[in-house]
């Protein structure tokens, strides 16, 4: 057993609790003590403040090789993504294995303890499948592991290059041809403690609507997590609303997708009866901020998602950043942006939706938590920066929301084991591997 003792910790309500006494056994929480007014004999002491583990709800892990090379000069998400897909082409699994330990040690740094790896690139160069047909989705779970957090493997359904159209070159790695051969072969990966499969549609885009039941189907069948990007942009929702007459969300839920284990990702561009239905269907919500602003994609109705029934969660997508605490205060200040409002989320809300409610889209529904029987996810936050400066225990979330970020996050303890103390990774040299893996990649 061992204890650590919390200068401040939230504990899931609207502030944060001082002189926290949290004792760990293995790789679960067994027992929080508030009101310590010192270490006990042998604590841990953590200084800051002290939060569960983040939830990066989604993420393409190649793409932290577009950062830097992608925000030059004009264009649009469909001029981006033909950059994207020249990245693509590049990887193999070794490179992309050294690419995503990388990328996820970052997400370590930021104090990110679970990831969602919304995966589609399964095959070789011209589609030809690897001896192992899940080889790069191996190596993803195996780079997290190394990175030393956990991961949900959402292995996504990619058929066609557009509504009607066949997968083009760079498309063709990512498709299995059919639904069923999709099924096929994701039966072959396997869960473990580290470790969650999950199902994913890409689009409908690139799942038409009787792929997208049988992709549905198959999470319901295994009470799995299933993902999908929904209305990232207009030009989906036009096309869908030609070929098939409804909305994007309107397809998935008549495809049997939506529910409580349902999670859109973007949600940006919904009408009244979009939100109704992922409302009224409990779904959750993922928002990319960073993504979203860097791509011009748009902002969301996450206000009104909430009011009508929906969860919100985070993630960093294409990692233009990788900072959950960006990501979090974005959501608010995006929509100040778009109403001329302000006050439509609070710190501990948009904590929430980094942490408890990010875990659980993830499958990962005990984690995110500072309780008993959560797994012991700790991330402390320096208050003592010029970021912080001025920080009371009465406003240490609001400090640590709306003006903290990935570089206050101090140590991070992920199932019992630290991964990050003083701000270092405690196994990858993240920035030399970042270096050599993106220019490995980029040729």
């Amino acid at each position: 057993m061992s204890a650590y003792w919390c200068e401040l910790a939230w504990l899931g309500g609207e502030h944060a609790e001082g002189g926290v006494v949290i004792e760990v056994e293995g790789d679960v929480i067994v027992g929080i003590e508030p009101g310590a007014p010192a270490p006990p004999r042998g604590a841990v002491r953590l200084d800051g403040l002290t939060l569960p583990g983040f939830a990066n709800a989604h993420s393409h892990a190649f793409h932290r090789a577009l950062r830097g090379h992608t925000q030059r000069g004009g264009g649009s998400f469909w001029t981006w993504r033909e950059r994207m897909y020249e990245l693509a082409a590049a990887l193999d699994p070794d490179s992309y294995l050294r690419l995503a330990r990388a990328t996820f040690a970052e997400m370590a740094l930021a104090g990110i303890t679970a990831v969602g790896e919304f995966h589609y690139l399964h095959h070789g160069p011209g589609g030809e499948p690897y001896a192992d047909p899940n080889e790069i989705g191996r190596a993803l779970i195996a780079a997290a592991g190394e990175a030393g957090i956990r991961i949900t493997l959402l292995d996504a359904c990619y058929l066609h290059g557009g509504i009607g159209e066949p997968p083009n070159r760079v498309q063709r790695r990512f498709s299995d041809g059919d639904a069923p051969a999709w099924a096929d072969r994701v039966n072959g990966l396997e869960s473990n403690p580290g470790v969650r499969i999950g199902a994913a549609i890409h689009s409908v885009r690139a799942v038409a609507p009787e792929a997208a039941a049988t992709v549905a189907e198959w999470a319901a069948e295994r009470g799995c997590p299933l993902h999908a990007h929904v209305s990232e942009q207009p030009a989906e929702n036009d096309a869908c609303r030609d070929a098939f007459g409804v909305t994007p969300t309107r397809l998935l839920g008549d495809a049997g997708a939506l529910g409580p284990r349902f999670t859109a990702v973007h949600a940006i561009h919904l009408d009244s009866d979009d939100v109704g239905l992922l409302g009224s269907g409990r779904c959750c919500c993922c928002l990319c901020p960073t993504t979203e602003r860097d791509l011009a994609d748009g902002v969301g109705p996450a206000r009104e998602l909430l009011e009508a029934g929906a969860s919100l969660a985070l993630g960093s997508d294409s990692h233009a950043v990788i900072d959950l605490l960006e990501e979090a205060r974005a959501v608010e200040l995006d929509e100040r942006l778009a109403s001329c409002e302000r006050g439509h989320h609070g710190a501990a809300a948009l904590l929430r939706a980094a942490s408890v409610t990010g875990h659980a889209c993830l499958g990962w529904r005990d984690a995110g938590r500072l309780e008993a029987g959560a797994p012991a996810d700790l991330v402390s936050i320096r208050l003592d920066g010029v970021r912080t400066a001025g920080v009371t225990p009465e406003t240490a979330l609001e400090f640590v929301v709306f003006a903290a970020g990935a570089s206050d996050v101090d140590r991070v303890i992920c199932g019992g084991r630290e991964i990050v103390r003083d701000g270092v990774h405690l196994g990858v040299e993240v920035a030399r591997e970042l270096r050599e893996s993106i220019a490995a990649v980029r040729g």
